[in-house]
């Protein structure tokens, strides 16, 4: 008997998404509400749909998904990571595209620390000789 839910965990910065994938019709639906209202005007479908294109699975799966943490930039990236993590638990053969795209690493760039005596990590206060 083949298993119905798979789940997997995405995350970018602080963002974490949890997600569920069952065979379906390809309905995204995150933190009980449609991926176009969650997200609003800054929706890109094309990054969350992106798993689906290249594993040729669009429209198979529907997607559940529960997002905390980060904005919501962040959260469509966590979201598409935890998809393709998913989909590679659903069926290890998409292993190679997923890996090709480049969807199976997680972004590892964080928020860099402030530093002491500035104004920001980078920026200083504005210097006057006078």
């Amino acid at each position: 008997m083949a298993q119905d839910r798979f789940y997997a965990t995405g995350k970018r910065k602080n963002a974490i998404a949890r997600v569920w994938l069952t065979p379906g019709t390809g309905k995204v639906i995150v933190n009980k509400m449609e991926a176009d209202d969650y997200f609003g005007q800054i929706f890109k479908s094309q990054k969350i749909v992106k798993p689906f294109k290249v594993t040729e699975t669009l429209d198979q799966y529907d997607v559940m998904a529960t997002l905390k943490g980060g904005g919501k930039s962040a959260q469509v990236d966590a979201l598409s990571h935890g998809i393709s993590r998913a989909l590679l638990e659903s069926n290890p053969d998409t292993r190679l595209p997923l890996k090709q795209s480049g969807l199976l690493t997680r972004d590892p760039r964080q928020k860099e620390r402030k530093k002491y005596g500035q104004k920001g990590a980078r920026a200083k206060f504005q210097f006057s000789k006078r």
